[in-house]
């Protein structure tokens, strides 16, 4: 079956004042069904926005796309002219940001808001398009559409906001949302409805979605698979279920032991010390010609110096970027 999104080698630079460019994203290659959920799993400043930014051709001045191809529904994202992306942006695929408060005009009626994004992209009547916003609201606020709509966004609590992003990305009927770190700004048990509110609207629409995150137990019971990204690079693809259980790449494991504990209905049951990944993440200037985490890695032998390892397909569905397993 043809996948929804298909990225090969996707190599992103960005060049800052000092001149010297870097690599922000070195040879990552995915692909995504329809109505799957990826969770996209990494420290800050592995790449994980970068990706996000790159497919949506949403990269700041300083940053291109040196080579790769990134097919969705068989048109190739990073070649097509800049007017037919912005028709596919928001439209066939949303994105959704990290900080509501941000995202959201802070002197527009919700109800506006959510308007003005199907009117960007479907030539209706204005009726017409107010009342299909009034609709999109309703698939999140059950029970509340009209006061939410007639709301400004600061009158809202911090998961309403979220909420409404969510209506703006569904507004246009997409079939791919990328939703970078959504829930960061949220407490727990908020974490969880938001969650819930993505799981029902994928069984409604058939919604695929590339959820960026930082915390692990986010993912677990949420995405079915998880592609794990350090220093621009893709280390550790797989099912969640395998890669959170049972991690191949030192990294995965050494990210998975110093996460928090798995929380349930917003409360953790003890507290404690966490252990942390030795060392610092590269710097601005990624290492070449060997390992990446390398210089991290509690296992490294030899070999991890002199040369990068390639991916090593451990199953139908799970691969890693080691030595250890053959790379």
């Amino acid at each position: 079956m043809t996948p929804l999104l298909n990225v090969q080698e996707l190599h992103v630079s960005y060049t800052p004042r000092t001149g010297q460019r870097f690599m922000a994203l070195s040879g990552v290659s995915f692909a995504l069904a329809a109505g799957e959920i990826l969770g996209v799993l990494g420290e800050s400043g592995s790449g994980k926005s970068t990706l996000a930014a790159a497919l949506l051709r949403m990269l700041p001045t300083n940053g291109r796309v040196v080579k790769g191809a990134a097919l969705f529904e068989g048109r190739d994202l990073l070649r097509a002219e800049m007017r037919d992306v912005e028709r596919i942006r928001g439209n066939r695929i949303a994105l959704i940001f990290q900080e509501p408060s941000q995202a959201l005009h802070p002197a527009i009626r919700v109800g506006e808001q959510v308007s003005d994004v199907i009117a960007a992209h479907k030539d209706l009547p204005r009726r017409a398009v107010r009342e299909k916003a009034r609709e999109v609201l309703a698939t999140v606020f059950p029970g509340e559409t009209e006061r939410i709509a007639n709301s400004y966004p600061h009158q809202l609590s911090g998961g309403q906001r979220a909420r409404v992003l969510i209506a703006q990305a569904i507004s246009c009927g997409p079939s791919l949302i990328i939703a970078d770190e959504p829930t960061a700004s949220l407490d727990p048990e908020m974490q969880q409805e938001i969650l819930t509110v993505f799981r029902d609207l994928r069984q409604k629409l058939q919604l695929a979605l590339i959820w960026i995150t930082h915390y692990p137990a986010l993912l677990a019971g949420f995405a079915d698979r998880v592609m794990l990204s350090y220093a621009g690079k893709i280390v550790e693809i797989g099912p969640t279920e395998r890669v959170l259980n049972s991690p191949h790449h030192p990294y995965t494991r050494s990210l998975l032991r110093s996460a928090p504990p798995s929380i349930e209905n917003g409360k953790s049951s003890r507290k404690e010390f966490l252990p942390m990944i030795s060392g610092e993440p590269p710097g601005s200037i990624l290492p070449g010609g060997k390992c990446s985490f390398e210089p991290r890695c509690d296992d490294r032998m030899h070999l991890c110096a002199q040369r990068e390892p390639a991916m090593v397909r451990l199953s139908n569905a799970h691969e890693v970027s080691c030595f250890k397993h053959g790379g």
